[in-house]
């Protein structure tokens, strides 16, 4: 039996399932524009010399960077946002917005950025009668937004498992979860967002856009619905409603969640673990979802990341959870598992299921921010089927290298789909409508003399598994590209993407157009931006 600890992977898998983009995000109140009197704010920011700014300054969860900003902005209202914004265009100074400190890259945490404007002090969720929609100030992170949605009128939204993630990056570059193959994108059910931009002459004021067809703004919309944040300005707030909701009744404006989950996992030994049980294993977790893909699936609600550290490590581990309330969810459940080990030689570990009520159960299978924060470089992609023998074992291979020992670098598939996959691919921003899963290869460490190796062993495996179409998942008949919201800088760099095709196809596929169009009329100036930026039609 492995050590790997089930609360140590769920934390692993919360932590890459749940983690926003990039932090570009903002504030207000239920029905207004907030005042500017909140503590600190318009004061100018917080500079070096200000105690508060190293605590600020390391909000970041990743700490292969970190930043040097001249000020930090905690901004307590959208007038706040608006003036930090239009006074750092005006001076031409580079700008960039945190929510929960979750991005990958260096977006925010880049010596280039002059001003961070810090948005964690704007948390509050509350129903906006006038707009029959719950508003989510986008300083809020996922914990705050499911104890209050739930607590207070009992639905939920299908967003990540970290509970530290902020939802101003995670909502704006689409948003997705346990609950997605049930129940869509997050942006799925977002009906409207309120934005600070800049015009022309460097004034910066908050819209508001909906989804609503005749709304004018309806474009700006579109574009918060997976183009990522950090392009078009800052968000102060998301307005969530499902489609086709009507009235003003908040307990019925978003999705219901189960009453209960069950939940289980299945457990395999590295060191009985050979090349070929492997690959059975890989084989039949694939083959379950592409036949099991649709929203009218009866395993709908079947959420089931597969967490593969390296060799390194004592093994890996399968963690799953069904809606409880289902008539026979024990048994699908069982049925699952079973398919799983089916022909695995040795057979993996099945363990107990267990049954818990949904909101305990989703917070204790999520993890809390860790105060001591490490290095990590990330690579993901979309799967739209399973991958082939030969990728499987270019995978093993590099899991169980000799050479590399490091037990907290690992391969993470997390199911897709579902409902996800009913929405046009022009409808939102969100492109990538046809796929069963995501995959995301992650390298974890400490020491920052280990840089290099690190981040040299998740190119590889990443350039290794996609060899044949250029070393990134070129859009095709089993690759649907990869997840704004888990930026990668190399997908722009020639020599890990040999492929010809451009990263902005490879996360926005057909929908860059017009998000360059967007980008030139909502910001003119070019004010937002990082490397993964969308850039402005010319």
């Amino acid at each position: 039996m492995t050590n790997v600890t089930r609360r140590g992977f769920l934390g692993a898998t919360a932590a890459l399932a749940g983690v926003a983009g990039t932090g570009v995000v903002g504030t207000g109140t239920a029905d207004a524009a907030g005042r500017g009197d909140g503590p600190g704010g318009g004061t100018g920011g917080v500079g070096p010399d200000d105690p508060r700014y190293g605590d600020l300054l390391l909000r970041g969860q990743n700490r292969r960077f970190v930043g040097h900003p001249e000020r930090i902005e905690v901004v307590h209202s959208t007038e706040d946002v608006v003036r930090a914004v239009e006074n750092a265009a005006r001076s031409g100074r580079r700008i960039a917005v945190r929510s929960g400190g979750h991005c990958f890259e260096n977006f925010v945490d880049d010596p280039d950025v002059q001003v961070v404007v810090d948005m964690s002090a704007l948390s509050g969720v509350t129903w906006d009668h006038r707009r029959r929609a719950f508003a989510v100030e986008a300083g809020a992170t996922l914990e705050q937004v499911y104890k209050a949605l739930f607590y207070g009128w009992g639905v939920t939204v299908p967003g990540g498992g970290c509970l530290s993630v902020g939802v101003g990056g995670h909502f704006s570059g689409g948003g997705y979860g346990p609950l997605s193959r049930l129940h869509g994108s997050v942006v799925d059910h977002l009906y409207a967002v309120e934005v600070v931009v800049v015009d022309r002459s460097g004034h910066a004021r908050p819209v508001v856009a909906t989804r609503e067809p005749h709304d004018p703004h309806r474009d700006l919309w579109w574009a918060h619905t997976g183009g990522g944040g950090g392009n078009f300005g800052v968000v102060t707030r998301y307005f969530l409603r499902s489609h086709g909701v009507s009235g003003n009744d908040p307990t019925r404006a978003l999705p219901r969640p189960p009453a209960t989950l069950l939940s289980s996992f299945v457990a395999w030994d590295w060191k009985a673990v050979t090349a070929e049980s492997f690959a059975r294993t890989m084989a039949n977790y694939f083959g379950w979802y592409e036949k099991y893909a649709g929203a009218g699936s009866p395993y709908a609600s079947l959420y089931s990341p597969f967490l593969i550290p390296t060799s390194a490590a004592d093994g890996f581990l399968l963690s799953t959870q069904i809606d409880g309330t289902l008539p026979d969810a024990k048994a699908r459940l069982t049925a699952f598992h079973e398919a799983i080990a089916d022909g695995v030689s040795p057979r993996p570990y099945l363990g107990e299921v267990e049954e818990g009520h949904f909101l305990h159960l989703t917070l204790i299978r999520s993890i809390q921010e860790t105060q001591q924060p490490g290095r990590g470089k990330y690579k993901a992609a979309y799967l739209r089927t399973g991958y082939t023998a030969d990728q499987v074992a270019t995978l093993h291979r590099h899991l169980t290298d000799p050479g590399y020992r490091n037990p907290e670098s690992l391969a993470l598939f997390i199911p897709y789909g579902g409902q996800v996959n009913t929405v046009n691919p022009s409808a939102t921003a969100t492109a990538q409508r046809d796929s069963i899963m995501k995959v995301v290869y992650a390298a974890s460490w400490t020491d920052p003399g280990r840089d290099e190796e690190e981040v040299d062993w998740t190119r590889r495996v990443y350039r290794d598994v996609y060899a044949e179409t250029g070393g990134v998942p070129v859009p095709n008949a089993a690759n649907d590209g990869s997840y704004i919201n888990y930026p990668d800088r190399d997908l722009a760099d020639p020599r890990w993407n040999t492929s010809g095709v451009p990263w902005h196809t490879l996360y926005y596929k057909g929908n860059y157009p017009r998000l360059q169009r967007i980008k030139a009329h909502y910001d003119s100036r070019g004010v937002f931006g990082h490397e993964l930026g969308v850039e402005p039609a010319r």
